[in-house]
């Protein structure tokens, strides 16, 4: 057993989807901390610019790439020039996506195909521009040491949403399900090329777009807190009694893409303060309760 954290990931590069805010921001900050370069995708120029800045500012490196990940030439252009920029690619992290709250009968075909590109086809494109150009990288790295190839990661950031029935999310919770079998799916495609695939199903996290600020850029550590009226909700809702935050998704990003995790693959990590464990029961009080039906005072023991 080795007595050293050292997570293996310097001078690498990776690419994040969604990077200019929230969770994207997070992953792309913690994997330049641990040494990765980073191409940043993100749709808006100004949240990337700022995100490069607070990267350098802490000692990283990164490249704003403007892309909508829905647009797939501009998504593989992106993906191809942190490949050019980096003359390496050794992590994707797919990160981007959008959900708008709607009974499936109230949607139009539109607002369900725009849910499909953002969160599955993105996701697709993204990795059939990436694996190869991974594949390149960790080929060359078994070349020239002589070993397996290996050192290759994808991670998609999916949802608890992929994982239960979601009322008003249906396209969405189909979307991120999708995202859960193509995972386990790729694990087998890409294990030879020496590249892992895994995926985080986070649930609430306190991110800009949570607090309802869409635009601009956002001071990720200054986030307003969740309106009064929800507090008690989320204490009751989620075991952990708060919401995540982005950092803690990151880490457990960049722990996936680092080589403590290099036996993990087609795996589904959620990080959601214990909710999807609960199943569906609430605190209430001193104890819980099954969808606010009242909780049972007891059992008896032996055939019933």
């Amino acid at each position: 057993m080795t007595a050293t954290f050292d997570l293996g990931l310097a001078g690498k590069a990776a690419v994040v989807t969604g990077a200019g805010a929230g969770i994207g921001q997070a992953i792309a900050r913690g994997l330049a901390a641990a040494g990765v370069r980073v191409g940043l995708v993100e749709i808006d120029p100004t949240r990337a610019a700022a995100t490069v800045e607070l990267i350098e500012k802490e000692g990283g490196q990164a490249l704003a790439l403007q892309a909508d990940v829905m647009d797939t030439a501009a998504l593989t252009d992106a993906i191809t020039a942190t490949h050019t920029e980096f003359g390496r690619l050794d992590i994707l992290v797919n990160n981007a996506g959008g959900v708008k709250a709607s009974r499936f009968l109230d949607q139009s075909e539109r607002s369900w195909r725009r849910h499909i590109d953002i969160n599955l086809v993105s996701m697709l494109a993204a990795t059939s521009t990436a694996a190869p150009l991974i594949a390149q990288t960790v080929a060359a790295a078994a070349e020239a040491s002589g070993g397996r190839p290996t050192g290759g990661s994808i991670v998609n950031i999916t949802s608890i949403e992929g994982m239960r029935a979601a009322p008003m999310y249906a396209v969405y919770a189909a979307c991120k399900a999708g995202m859960i079998n193509f995972t386990r799916t790729m694990a087998l495609e890409l294990a030879d090329s020496g590249i892992r695939i895994n995926a985080i199903a986070p649930d609430l996290t306190a991110t800009a777009g949570i607090r309802g600020i869409m635009r601009g850029p956002v001071d990720p550590d200054t986030l307003p807190a969740p309106p009064a009226e929800r507090v008690e909700g989320i204490e009751r809702y989620i075991p952990l009694r708060r919401e995540g935050v982005a950092a803690e998704i990151a880490d457990a990003a960049v722990f996936l893409c680092s080589d403590r995790a290099a036996y993990i693959n087609g795996s589904t990590l959620s990080v959601d303060g214990g909710t999807a464990a609960s199943a569906g029961w609430l605190r209430a009080g001193s104890g819980w309760t099954l969808h606010g039906a009242p909780a049972p005072s007891g059992f008896a023991m032996g055939n019933q």
